[in-house]
């Protein structure tokens, strides 16, 4: 694996910082955990059920939209890890191969930094069964935002709504 320096945000990464349950959000609804984090690297397990798929002849194959969500979500991860305070970054290309279907169970995935720029990140991912077989892949293009910069303004997500 390449080595990269974390960023200032790599330290929001720890297991401790992961959503609780009851908080809004992909991460508490879809019962993601991260299991591994090292700068420009993630690691995520996952266990879709019944009602992330659809029927299939006699058994269940989980949404390709739900594999993809997860997969970027790894790659996501692996970008946070190399971003500062003042950065954030938003998916610019994203593309998904799925080389098998993917059953209801456990599934683990894992998303690393190939090459980073100050503007650009470019990340992939892989997601395995239970068993270790390879079930799908992805690329993406992340692009860094900087909030201190009067030429990113216009790309900042809007504010969050107050959760109070």
């Amino acid at each position: 694996m390449t080595d990269f320096r974390p960023g200032e945000r790599f330290a929001e990464m720890t297991s401790h910082n992961l959503p609780a349950p009851s908080d809004p959000g992909i991460w508490s609804h879809l019962g993601w955990r991260r299991t591994a984090v090292e700068p420009g690297f993630t690691e995520m397990e996952w266990e879709p059920g019944t009602d992330h798929a659809f029927p299939a002849g006699e058994g269940w194959i989980v949404h390709g939209g739900m594999v993809t969500a997860l997969l970027d979500t790894a790659m996501g991860g692996a970008t946070w890890t190399l971003l500062n305070l003042n950065e954030l970054f938003l998916t610019g290309d994203l593309r998904t191969e799925f080389y098998r279907p993917t059953f209801p169970g456990l599934v683990r995935a894992v998303g690393k930094v190939v090459h980073k720029t100050r503007r650009v990140t470019f990340a992939s991912a892989e997601m395995f069964d239970a068993n270790g077989k390879l079930l799908a892949g992805a690329r993406a293009t992340n692009l860094t935002i900087d909030l201190n910069s009067p030429e990113d303004e216009r790309r900042r997500a809007p504010a969050r709504p107050d959760r109070g």
